[in-house]
């Protein structure tokens, strides 16, 4: 996984979730739609000071993956036999071997700036993802494709700024919904599709802020809507 596969992503779903060539770069991008996500940040590898990306912020000391692995097949971290005295003895051995893993990645293949990946595919700058594929700055979820800032969401795709959501696709700024298609701002909503800024609604086509309106006057508003968002 590399910066412009990345990218690639980043500009498929943008023109897929609002029908317009992406035009942020994957930095801007990141301060757009992720700037509140709690992503991997990099770190220095205690072992031999190589940069790493870990989701801990606060650890002492880090370790890559490969660097742990290593180790532990050279000794399987075990040191050697001696006496604890008192429990300041104790924590001292701890001390030796007591490394934050980083980089974290179980049965998962191109992966970059991220930490504790499962099962996943083509994931860039997030954490906590399972099972999902080509996702961007993305703060836990599961059976995701193409998102981009995503937070513990799931069974979705081409969206940006899902939030604690399933079944959504080709949406923005989705929260505490599920079934939600084509449709931008919504918040504890259900089986809507072709809506904008909507709360509370179900079962709704063609909704503006929670008022029905025709297709044309929802059409016309929504490119005026997405030119705001893309350059705002």
């Amino acid at each position: 996984m590399n910066e412009e596969l990345a990218k690639q992503i980043l500009d498929k779903t943008v023109e897929t979730v609002f029908g317009f060539q992406n035009p942020l770069s994957l930095e801007q991008a990141r301060q757009k739609f992720a700037f509140d996500r709690r992503l991997p940040q990099q770190v220095t590898d205690s072992v031999d000071g190589a940069a790493t990306w870990s989701s801990a912020k606060n650890a002492s000391k880090y370790i890559t993956l490969d660097n742990m692995n290593k180790r532990g097949a050279e000794d399987d971290w075990l040191l050697p036999p001696r006496q604890f005295n008192s429990i300041d003895d104790v924590i001292a051995a701890w001390a030796e071997t007591n490394y934050t893993a980083t980089e974290r990645a179980v049965d998962s293949v191109n992966i970059a700036k991220s930490d504790n990946i499962m099962g996943s595919e083509n994931i860039y700058n997030s954490f906590d993802m399972r099972k999902s594929k080509n996702i961007l700055f993305t703060e836990g979820g599961q059976d995701l494709e193409y998102i981009v800032g995503g937070f513990s969401s799931s069974t979705s795709s081409f969206c940006i700024r899902v939030e604690e959501s399933q079944l959504c696709t080709n949406s923005f700024s989705v929260n505490w919904s599920a079934k939600i298609s084509n449709s931008f701002f919504m918040q504890d909503c259900y089986d809507c599709m072709d809506c904008m800024f909507c709360s509370h609604i179900s079962g709704k086509r063609f909704c503006i802020a929670n008022v029905q309106v025709d297709e044309a006057t929802y059409r016309k508003l929504r490119e005026e809507v997405v030119r705001w968002i893309l350059t705002s």
